[in-house]
């Protein structure tokens, strides 16, 4: 439960992630998912952790997936302004 408990915090970062990449769409949509995935971690939690495939589970890995997309392209986004200032500083 400690691994899932990073990927929440993780997770729960991915919003603002979005809202820093332009992409306000995703940044709902990610709330959106959030409620679900910590609901779903409470019921795991304090109670039987919900069938494979039921509406919680994919609400759950679906958001996992959201937020690992989100840190993608946000290593991308820093990767790419380090680059131009560091060209910058060179020229």
């Amino acid at each position: 439960m400690d691994i899932v408990m990073i990927f929440l915090m993780l997770s729960t970062l991915t919003p603002f992630l979005f809202i820093k990449l332009k992409k306000m769409p995703l940044a709902v949509v990610q709330s959106v998912l959030l409620v679900g995935m910590w609901i779903y971690y409470f019921q795991a939690v304090f109670s039987t952790a919900p069938a494979a495939f039921s509406p919680l589970w994919i609400i759950f890995y679906g958001g996992l997936f959201v937020s690992q997309i989100a840190w993608i392209m946000f290593i991308i986004y820093v990767v790419n302004t380090q680059d131009t200032k560091f060209n910058k500083s060179y020229q």
